[in-house]
């Protein structure tokens, strides 16, 4: 993957452009910092959204499920569905 000036990604996220959001997405994923993703999520990045739902379910962690599915991110309601009506291990 192409590296891409930070700075550079927030402006043209912040004009509107949605891949710009999707990279800064990317570069946050990359760092761990869950705090920008989840500021991300807030702006309407679905990238954010996919990446915070995958971590969310892999820790099995239904209350961020529940609050990135609040934040708009339908799939991670789904998820939380999905785990809610698994059979208990």
């Amino acid at each position: 993957m192409t590296s891409f000036d930070r700075d550079t990604l927030r402006a043209l996220a912040d004009e509107g452009n949605e891949l710009a959001l999707d990279r800064l997405a990317d570069l946050a994923e990359g760092r761990g910092d869950v705090q920008e993703l989840s500021d991300l999520l807030d702006e309407g990045s679905q990238h954010a959204g996919e990446l915070l739902t995958r971590r969310a379910a892999a820790a099995r962690d239904l209350r961020e499920l529940q609050r990135i599915a609040d934040a708009g991110y339908d799939e991670a309601a789904e998820v939380l569905d999905t785990l809610l009506t698994a059979s208990p291990d």
